[in-house]
């Protein structure tokens, strides 16, 4: 599949993957100060964003859409970074196609196998109809009975635009993502990868547990863990400055 995306800067290639119900955009603050350095693509996974949607929504279709990307713009020793989704498919392109990466960031994610755990938000996203609702406020009400946290509403809402003058629609394939949502939390452990890499993880988040760092040893022994205090799972939205920075020295060094 033909992926959606945005190029900025010069120099050796940096992919970023956003994460599960995200989109490119939610990576255009952090993509500016790469692209000081790197010739930086942000882009959309399959169905998300302007990329296209398919039935078929699985680490195997994303990795393999990463690799046509890469092949595509004959691109090599390419930086990768992903975010929750997006660093699990980069993890699994890594184990994969390590002759491709150079380097490689996980956001806030470890390889072990999730729960699915987003029944609340795909029920408030269920419970709009799009055919009625006519304002972001609405969406928001309804959201509100589901999603309590206002910062998940409006990361949410950055994927809902206007289909038509009168009707509003969401950037994502809900009916994929519902379909494959167990699909969603699989362990990546396809081989051992040697690529040097760099997991960061917000204090404030569950995914990367202390119980998580052996694993994530074992499965990437060229691996160091970086922590940026005070940030939840949305570290690079919520503390920008702390988590360019860390991931930049990084791919600098």
């Amino acid at each position: 599949m033909k992926l959606n995306y945005k190029e900025l800067g010069s120099g050796q290639p940096l992919l970023i993957l956003h994460g599960l119900m995200g989109m490119l955009d939610n990576w255009q603050g952090p993509a500016k100060h790469y692209s000081k350095h790197f010739r930086t693509f942000i882009i959309d996974a399959r169905n998300h964003g302007h990329s296209e949607h398919s039935d078929e929504f699985s680490y195997e279709s994303m990795t393999s859409d990463l690799l046509e990307f890469v092949e595509d713009h004959h691109l090599e020793a390419v930086h990768l970074m992903g975010h929750s989704m997006g660093g699990k498919t980069a993890m699994k392109f890594s184990q994969n196609y390590p002759e491709y990466v150079s380097k490689l960031i996980v956001a806030d994610i470890s390889p072990r196998q999730y729960e699915v755990h987003h029944q609340m938000i795909l029920a408030g996203l269920n419970a709009i109809d799009f055919e009625k609702v006519k304002s972001r406020g609405e969406v928001d009400e309804i959201l509100k009975g589901y999603i309590p946290d206002q910062g998940t509403r409006q990361f949410l809402m950055k994927s809902m635009y206007w289909k038509s003058k009168n009707q509003l629609a969401l950037r994502f394939n809900l009916s994929a993502i519902m379909k494959n949502i167990e699909i969603i939390g699989d362990g990546i452990h396809d081989r051992i990868c040697e690529v040097e890499s760099l997991f960061i993880r917000g204090a404030k988040s569950n995914y990367v547990r202390e119980k998580d760092l052996a694993e994530i040893a074992i499965g990437f022994p060229n691996s160091t863990i970086a922590t940026i205090e005070g940030a939840g799972h949305w570290l690079h939205a919520e503390k920008p400055k702390e988590y360019v920075e860390k991931t930049l020295s990084f791919l600098l060094s």
